[in-house]
């Protein structure tokens, strides 16, 4: 592989813990010479030279031109190629004060480290054999995960998932390109003549990629979310609903048309699917210019929204408002009405609706099951191995393009030539997801996008 646009050995150094004020705040240092340099800016050189990897020492950071102390300080060490990076490394463990971060940053600067670009930390450790391509990724989507199952989903990546699954298929196709190769290097021996080529390799292969590609849809859920937003006419009880799939009263409840002007949002978590929640101006034509423009903006939400849950107050029954639009979208999977105030002496909610109470939560699970129904569809999950990466989707469908042609080739008689060369097409692409192949373009589209200190 080609030298990156920067040197991946030199020592490197960087805040990883967010900027803010913090009891505690970590700032890593990795690269040839770490170790030494970071024992010169320390009150005690002589014990970080001669300590062994996996240690801790507690002291003081010094000013590499004054010599004064910067902060107390506890350095945890690692010797190559024992670390994160490979490399030799110094983690420091600091106060979380703004101006004392700044200070050591600006210490381990002028003691000979440089700032560490987006995401270099990870991509060292990829370099040099600590993770794969795969979980490089997976660590970006760790950091990013906004629920449970989507932080367990990307662990998962992250301790080999995919690879895993990537190799499994690649032994499949070597085991059909072995014995392609055989017959291209004996053609005129008889070697390999009456072998019969394992197309069953070829054909489970391809089953295990589509399963990963079907994956992919899931994956991008359960990473990104969806929104939902709750509609409907003023007084049905959205505010109410939303405050109950928070768990808090965080939306003002009033029986005052009209209480609602503005949309409210928060993130929730259904059954492990992140929602991105919405809580809209109720429906009317309103004659203040504020409410207006709530309704306005309410609008946009709705239509802009993955699903609507639309709320009818079964206490009071449908206005002709209602009755529009049940008229307009009752088929269409992207409302999902929700009959209201079942505990109020409502009437029978009919088939199409979903009853509920926000205010006693009667029905609110079926309601929940109901959502990630409707969200999740006939998407396929992959069982616990799902890809979220639109790279590794589209390297997996070029990989099932290519063995496509492998059968097509194998079935017609193609010759044996063109039959490796497609094969080969398909190992190469499953190789860019893990990074056996790959290119310094796309190391940095990868890296570029994690954040500093990573």
């Amino acid at each position: 592989m080609k030298d990156l646009f920067y040197d991946t050995r030199e020592p490197i150094a960087a805040l990883a813990t967010p900027w803010g004020e913090s009891a505690l705040a970590v700032i890593r240092t990795t690269g040839d010479g770490a170790v030494e340099k970071f024992a010169a800016l320390f009150s005690s050189p002589e014990k970080i030279l001669t300590a062994e990897g996996f240690t801790m020492h507690y002291g003081y950071l010094k000013d590499p031109v004054s010599g004064a102390g910067v902060d107390q300080i506890t350095a945890a060490l690692y010797r190559a190629p024992k670390s994160y990076t490979g490399q030799d490394s110094v983690e420091i463990f600091c106060h979380g004060s703004l101006p004392g971060i700044k200070s050591i940053l600006k210490a381990l600067h002028e003691g000979g480290f440089r700032e560490a670009a987006p995401g270099e930390f990870t991509l060292r450790a990829f370099l040099n054999g600590k993770m794969d391509l795969s979980q490089a990724e997976a660590v970006a989507e760790i950091i990013d995960a906004k629920s449970v199952r989507a932080h367990n989903l990307a662990l998962n990546r992250l301790s080999g998932g995919v690879f895993n699954r990537i190799d499994s298929i690649k032994k499949d196709l070597t085991r059909f390109m072995s014995t392609v190769e055989v017959q291209l290097d004996y053609p005129d021996d008889g070697i390999g003549g009456d072998t019969v080529l394992p197309s069953d390799a070829v054909i489970k292969a391809s089953e295990s990629i589509q399963k990963l590609i079907n994956s992919f849809e899931v994956g991008v859920l359960y990473r990104e979310g969806i929104t939902v937003a709750l509609a409907g006419g003023t007084n049905a009880g959205k505010s109410s609903l939303f405050n109950l799939f928070l768990r808090e009263d965080r939306s003002i409840v009033s029986e005052i048309d009209g209480t609602t002007r503005d949309y409210i949002e928060s993130w929730i978590t259904l059954q492990g699917l992140p929602v991105r929640l919405f809580d809209t101006a109720g429906l009317r034509d309103a004659q203040h210019p504020v409410e207006k423009e709530g309704i306005k903006r309410s609008n946009e939400i709705i239509a802009n929204s993955a699903l609507v849950l639309y709320l009818i107050d079964g206490q009071s029954g449908m206005s002709d408002a209602d009755k529009q639009v049940v008229e307009e979208n009752r088929d269409n999977r992207r409302y999902l009405f929700v009959w209201n105030k079942i505990d109020a002496g409502a009437v029978n909610a009919p088939s199409w609706a979903v009853p509920v109470s926000a205010l006693s939560s009667e029905g609110f699970p079926a309601l929940e099951n109901e959502i990630v129904d409707r969200i999740m569809g006939s998407r396929h999950t992959g069982g616990d191995v799902m890809i979220d990466s639109l790279r590794q989707k589209n390297l997996l469908e070029k990989s099932l393009e290519a063995l496509s042609r492998v059968r097509e080739g194998v079935d017609t008689g193609v010759s044996l030539d063109g039959v490796a060369m497609d094969l080969k097409d398909a190992l190469d692409a499953l190789g860019e997801i893990t990074g056996e192949v790959t290119s310094d373009e796309i190391l940095h589209n990868i890296f570029s996008n994690f954040c500093v200190g990573k």
